[in-house]
Parts: C-alpha cells; structure tokens; sequence
C-alpha cells in the first residue's frame, strides 16, 4: 500500500533522530521512552515501523502512525523538562499533540486520538513496571530488528583504565578481572572533554542507555560531570561500591544516575576478600545500603565459582536489607579468568544449573527479580524453563564499548586485538557498518545462546563456523 504524502513527507522531516522523554522522573514508576525512528529509503517503498524502548530494556514496535504521535507528544512533554506538571498541563499536551497529528492525519477525530495517547501511556507504564499489559504487542527480537538498527541499544563507557602511568590503577584486584593485563583496558585514559565528545556522538548515533564502567569509574573525580552530561540517556553505573559513601550516593541521584549495580561476591567478608583481592567487604556493603537509602535504583551482581558457590546465603543476606533486584553470571573467560587461578575455581555446568535453580526458587519466594547474564555456560532454554530469560550474546547488535583510550569494542568484555575504531578520530557510521562490525552483529543476531569470548577459550568439538570469521579478524 502506497504511503499517504502528507507521512512520507512528516518521515522524510522528522525520523532522522532517537526522540527521548521522562515521566514520573521523580518516581516511584519512572518511565524513560526513547523513540528510534527506522531509516527512510526510497520515494515508493514502505516506511517500517520505529521501535520505542523503555527504560533501556525492553524493545516494542511501533508502527508508523503511532511513531509520529509519540514524536508530538515528546515534543510536548519535554517543553515542561525541569518543571511539575499539572492537570491543566497535561490538557494541553494533549491538545497540542493532537492539533499537530491532524496536520499528517487530518481525518482521525481529537477523540480518537485522545485515546491512542492515554493507550501509548499506560502501556508504557505497564512494561516499565513488569505488569500485565492489558494491550496486544509483541517484543522485537533483536536478531530480527538488527538489519534496521544505527547503533547498538546501550554503550559501555570504561570511563577508568586498569594502570596509570604503569600502577595499577584499580582499589580492587580481583581473581577473576575480565580487563587486567588486556591492553585496550590500560590504555591512558581520555580527559573529561572528549568523553563528552564520545557521549554526544553516542546520542547523535542513537544510543539510548549508556553505562559508565572501567576498571573502577569511582576512580574518576569527573564522574558526576559525565554522567550528568549524560541526562539524555539511561545511564548506568557498574561499580564494586567502595566509594559509595551517602554522600557520594546523593551526588550521583542529583546528576539524575538511573541506576547503578554493585558487584557482590558473597556474604561472607573472608570469601568476598579473597576474590576481590583486599579487605574491603564492609565497604561494599555499606555501599549498597547507601545507594538504596539514597534512593537509587540499585542491582547486585555476583560473578559464581566454586567459592562462593552458596549464593543463597548471599541471596538471604541481600534480602535482610531489601535488596530487590540481583544478577549472577559465570565467569569471562579473559584477563585473569585465563590465568590458574581463576581456572582452578570455575563451575562445571552441572554445578552452575544446580546454584540457579536454587537461587531462582530463593528469589521467586521472596520478590525478588534475578537474571543470569552469561551466554554458553547452560544450554538455550534451561534458564526460560526456571521462568527467566536466557542469555543472549548482544556484542555489536544490543551492545558495544568504549575503552578508556576511546578505541570502540564489540563488548567491555572482548578487549584482546578487537577495535572497530576510534571513537575520536573515525565517523560512526564507518565503524557500525563496517565489515568487522557487521560480521559479529551477524553472530549475536542469531541469538544461539553462545559467547565468542568463551568458544574461542575452550577445547571443544563444538560447531563454530558460524564464529570463524569474527575470531579470525578479532585477533588480527
């Protein structure tokens, strides 16, 4: 069917750029909407749908009609930015959104578009909040989205380098650091100006949610200046929460952080500071207290091995302060995850899926949401069948990273030999189009449950022709 001329010429105008606004910025029930329009090509062919993205996780489409609604109404919404908005102000975001909408379509009744609007909202709202969603969508796989996408969903900012001036520049050393002893994560760290530079080409590109990690990104005495710089995007702090004082807290909620995960490795002190190499394990814990009486938006990871194979009691010791979201992962196989030992402490497969039944069934009694982020370590479906997502490997297509030099990587995680470009110096459609960058989104978009990082480490007859082409070139 033919697009109408009045669209095609509002998409010709308007669906060159991401569209970004906040509801309920306050909370509780934040909902942050970022709109990515879908390319238009050609005078005759159909425009397909954009995709909203809600708080930087979940992907709904939506079709054209409805894309340029929710384009007015941002527009609308962000003319209250910094300001309450009140009864009479939300008639006339509405009013204006509907008198621009009748300009593209001016057949469709104010009633009816009065009601699309009231749908968009409390659907968004819904999924924001993981309730039942009274209206009939259906998510995007991103494998299948990925042939549309400009830029991954989220950057990693490894803001902080693991040496400096050939110390080491971390207040942790961890058994199992992914980053230590890979080059591209010790390179000398960019100043806060072209940071910037990289955040504003990530928002130009349209990247939605970035994350500042490192090494340790408290390590940076600029790190509230970035992230409030950074207002446009969900943003996320990866963090082992030393530094997390109420005060330093209170300063990352005023340059409005979305959320922040601190890195957890057991409940027991003498455990936890074994693997993280220093003796600060009442430190990191008072560094959750504090994000969550600050009022941030706070998750706790733990990375599993042999030692502290009994998450559940950290699952139990989490719950006694409320703790409501956790993640667990098996370990990367990079940096010191190759060394022996961190070898010596890895799970066996069996023992991983035993440890995630019983962490799932400890967090399905207690409200409390867990995921497994780690693709390759349990076969695809096992995590689906304890009623959470599988793990997905999302490198060049969901995310990439940026290293503290700014050389761009298909993840934080895949730093050996592995740079698509700099991020200061090459335009960013070089870099996503690239013939590196395509074969490894081509990968990950085939959603098989697989880690590059893990299969290339493993000696193993598993199939992996599909990855070939994306090692051969990521050590070249």
């Amino acid at each position: 069917m033919a697009v109408p001329k009045r669209v095609r010429a509002y998409a010709e105008q308007n669906f060159n750029e991401v569209y970004h606004c906040t509801l309920n910025p306050d909370g509780p029930g934040v909902v942050r909407i970022h709109l990515v329009p879908p390319l238009v090509e050609g005078a005759d062919g159909e425009i397909g749908s954009s995709v909203a993205i809600i708080n930087g996780q979940d992907v709904i489409p939506v079709n054209v009609s409805w894309s340029i609604l929710l384009i007015e109404f941002i527009r609308e919404v962000n003319r209250y930015d910094g300001h309450a908005v009140s009864d009479e102000d939300v008639e006339h975001i509405q009013r204006m959104t509907c008198k621009a909408m009748r300009k593209v379509y001016p057949f469709v009744s104010k009633r009816r578009l009065r009601d699309d609007i009231r749908t968009i909202m409390t659907t968004f709202a819904q999924v924001a909040r993981g309730e039942a969603v009274d209206e009939s969508i259906q998510y995007v796989p991103l494998g299948e989205y990925a042939p549309l996408m400009r830029a991954p969903h989220r950057m990693d900012l490894m803001v902080s380098a693991m040496t400096s001036g050939g110390s080491w520049h971390c207040n942790q050393r961890c058994v199992h650091c992914y980053a230590a002893g890979q080059a591209l994560a010790e390179e000398s760290e960019l100043p806060t100006e072209d940071w910037k530079r990289i955040i504003d080409t990530c928002r130009t590109a349209g990247v939605t949610q970035v994350t500042f990690t490192g090494g340790e990104p408290t390590m940076r005495e600029d790190l509230f200046e970035l992230i409030d710089h950074a207002r446009w995007f969900v943003t996320r702090l990866n963090t082992n929460g030393i530094r997390l004082t109420r005060e330093y807290c209170d300063r990352l909620h005023e340059a409005s952080l979305d959320s922040v995960q601190v890195t957890l490795y057991s409940h027991d002190a003498s455990t936890h500071n074994e693997l993280v190499g220093v003796p600060r394990h009442a430190d990191t814990v008072t560094g959750i207290k504090n994000s969550l009486a600050a009022g941030l938006n706070l998750s706790v990871n733990t990375p599993l091995c042999t030692a502290n194979r009994d998450y559940v009691r950290t699952l139990e010791f989490l719950h006694e302060f409320d703790v409501t979201y956790v993640t667990c992962s098996g370990l990367i196989i990079t940096g010191n995850a190759t060394k022996p030992d961190s070898q010596r402490l890895q799970l066996s497969e069996e023992d991983l899926k035993q440890i995630l039944r019983e962490a799932v069934g400890f967090c399905h009694a207690h409200d409390m949401e867990i995921s497994f982020t780690s693709p390759g370590w349990v076969e695809p479906g096992f995590c689906r069948g304890l009623g959470i997502p599988d793990p997905t490997c999302g490198a060049c297509l969901s995310n990439m990273a940026v290293t503290p030099g700014g050389h761009v990587v298909p993840c934080q995680s895949w730093l050996s030999g592995s740079s698509l470009g700099d991020m200061i110096t090459d335009d960013w459609d070089h870099i996503w189009y690239g013939e590196r960058c395509k074969a490894i989104r081509a990968a990950s978009a085939k959603m098989d449950g697989r880690c590059p990082l893990r299969t290339r480490n493993e000696d193993s007859d598993a199939d992996t022709s599909t990855l070939t082409v994306t090692n051969e070139e990521a050590e070249t």
